[in-house]
């Protein structure tokens, strides 16, 4: 159910991002526009509050929990470039925008860009890990585990444990080792 939950909060992302971005430069509604880019939070609200019910409502921890809150996270903390991103692009193709410039590999912009982005990464398993202990320990009521292994029992405690990963993987395959080329004179 909360699978169902998750893929539901991102095809309504999807739809509510297009229908914003349609509006905007195919009917150059803006107000509607700004309405609807202001509904994409309440998307990710509404997944919080269905796995908060859940779970207050005796349901047993699961890896689905634990995703969704690493999902609530990620679309935290992405969501707002993304929707930047999808801006540009839409801006040039209907809008009569320019054309989206990708930095350079190797460029000053491009391994800061890498940064950035790893910050983000950050920022979203913080709020992940934020979002899972309140769901740990005030809906669930549990204790905080003592050990790794005491962890890994349960699904909300191991998905810390698996963010902490995934931020020094996501550092290790990104900004730890980019350098800035010199460009030859």
């Amino acid at each position: 159910m909360i699978v169902a939950g998750i893929a539901a909060a991102e095809a309504a992302f999807w739809v509510v991002l297009g229908a914003a971005l349609a509006v905007r430069y195919l009917l150059r509604w803006r107000v509607l526009s700004t309405l609807l880019l202001w509904a994409l939070p309440a998307i990710d609200l509404a997944l919080l509050a269905f796995v908060t019910v859940d779970l207050a409502g005796g349901a047993v921890p699961t890896q689905s929990h634990a995703l969704a809150a690493s999902y609530l996270g990620f679309t935290v903390a992405f969501g707002h470039p993304l929707v930047r991103w999808a801006d540009a692009r839409f801006a040039h193709r209907f809008g009569g925008g320019p054309r989206p410039v990708r930095p350079a590999k190797g460029s000053a912009a491009y391994v800061r860009g890498l940064w950035i982005e790893w910050f983000r990464v950050v920022l979203a398993a913080a709020i992940a890990c934020g979002i899972l202990t309140v769901l740990a320990l005030v809906v669930r009521h549990e204790e905080v585990p003592a050990s790794l292994d005491e962890a890994a029992t349960n699904p909300l405690w191991a998905q810390i444990v698996i963010l902490g990963i995934v931020v020094v993987v996501w550092f290790l395959a990104g900004p730890a080792f980019a350098r800035r080329t010199v460009q030859a004179s």
